[in-house]
């Protein structure tokens, strides 16, 4: 019999030495202990996993509204390129739009300043030349 089978550990094993049962209540007590130890780890992970959850949902509840609109700077940050909506995806991919209030965007249209052509927020404030 090759030497990781049961049987040959039986087979070494006098009358003298551990019964087969008794050998068997100990490979029992060590398979539940290491289960206990594998549901404690992945208990942890659980664990792990419903903080970060419940931070992520924590976080989205209390997000800040995202203003109304936005000016977009160039890149010497004294002149303003365009005016957007707040939730305009275009400005959100670029880092030099700063938030306005409503009379600043209309004020920014007004001297000139290009409506983005994504959002139209001429459009959303009612703005036409």
């Amino acid at each position: 019999m090759p030497c990781g089978s049961v049987g040959y550990i039986f087979e070494r094993v006098s009358d003298d030495e551990l019964s087969r049962l008794e050998l068997l209540l100990f490979a029992r007590r060590v398979v539940v202990q290491q289960a206990e130890a594998s549901l404690r780890q992945l208990d942890g992970w659980i664990a792990v996993e419903e903080r970060r959850d419940a931070e992520r949902r924590h976080a989205e509840e209390h997000r800040p509204e995202p203003p109304e609109w936005l000016v977009q700077y160039g890149l010497n940050r004294r002149n303003v390129d365009a005016v957007h909506c707040g939730d305009c995806w275009a400005a959100e991919q670029s880092e030099r739009c700063q938030p306005v209030a409503r009379e600043a965007a209309v004020d920014a249209l007004r001297q000139g300043v290009p409506a983005c052509i994504h959002c139209r927020p001429d459009t959303a404030l009612g703005f036409f030349e």
